[in-house]
């Protein structure tokens, strides 16, 4: 594999669809929400995007099988709504600068063969962030930004940089004359976090205009809410045991001297 590959798993006849893009980034945030959105609304796949940008490892499963890393699109039909919904979730984001171009523009090639005239980002914006972390927009298009500042949004302080696919796909639609729009979630970023992921969920909800269940979601907060507890527990162990270390060890100084 030389480049960046999509393969068709079946065909779809899509109304005015609207890309969601949520790949493993700052918190997870963007694959999180995603993926929740995939499962609750029994997305379909349709295809599989191959990189030879990602990581140079398989995955291998409880049978002993091996996959390649790869990133799947699943479609949505709304049969109440103006819009049906495509998702882009997957293992990893390229590697390497020109990777992140060439897969960007893979997936903008495959969004404009759909039909897609808007694309949604979603990923997390690096900030300690209050009892409900605040979910940051940017956007190319007044219109999308308007109906996400609605939805409870905060506009993104001017110089912040979204990196990777989020804001590439983001920088590139204006050249395929799509609108773009990107949804951030305030995250410490070094654990997977499922409460940016719900903030990041209830605008996205919003402004599609539909209903989603976040029950599932309360439950994964609360179980990294019982990790997060954890490990502050255990760096907190790990200092106590430090400085009493450090004080026998000065004592011992002081008793040879």
């Amino acid at each position: 594999m030389k480049k960046t590959v999509i393969e068709g798993i079946a065909e779809v006849k899509l109304k005015d669809p609207v890309l969601i893009e949520g790949l493993p980034g700052l918190g997870m945030v963007g694959r999180i929400a995603a993926r929740y959105l995939v499962k609750q609304l029994n997305a379909k796949p349709f295809a599989k995007l191959y990189s030879p940008h990602f990581p140079y490892y398989v995955l291998v499963n409880e049978k002993g099988s091996v996959r390649l890393l790869h990133c799947v699109f699943s479609f949505w039909e709304n049969r109440t709504g103006k819009h049906d919904l495509i998702f882009l979730t997957g293992d990893s984001q390229a590697q390497t600068i020109e990777g992140q171009y060439e897969v960007a523009d893979s997936i903008l090639d495959f969004a404009e063969k759909h039909g897609v005239k808007t694309i949604i980002t979603i990923g997390g914006y690096r900030k300690e962030a209050e009892e409900k972390p605040k979910v940051v927009a940017v956007s190319t298009d007044s219109t999308l930004l308007s109906k996400a500042l609605k939805a409870e949004a905060i506009p993104s302080p001017s110089g912040n940089p979204i990196v990777g696919t989020a804001g590439l796909l983001l920088g590139l639609a204006k050249f395929r004359k799509m609108g773009a729009l990107c949804l951030l979630g305030e995250t410490r970023g070094y654990l997977p976090d499922p409460k940016a992921a719900k903030g990041v969920l209830d605008v996205l909800q919003s402004i599609l205009e539909i209903k989603i269940d976040l029950k599932d979601m309360d439950k994964e907060i609360e179980k990294a809410k019982k990790i997060l507890e954890r490990m502050k527990r255990i760096a907190k162990e790990r200092e106590t045991y430090a400085l009493k270390t450090r004080r026998i060890e000065e004592e011992k100084v002081t008793y040879i001297s």
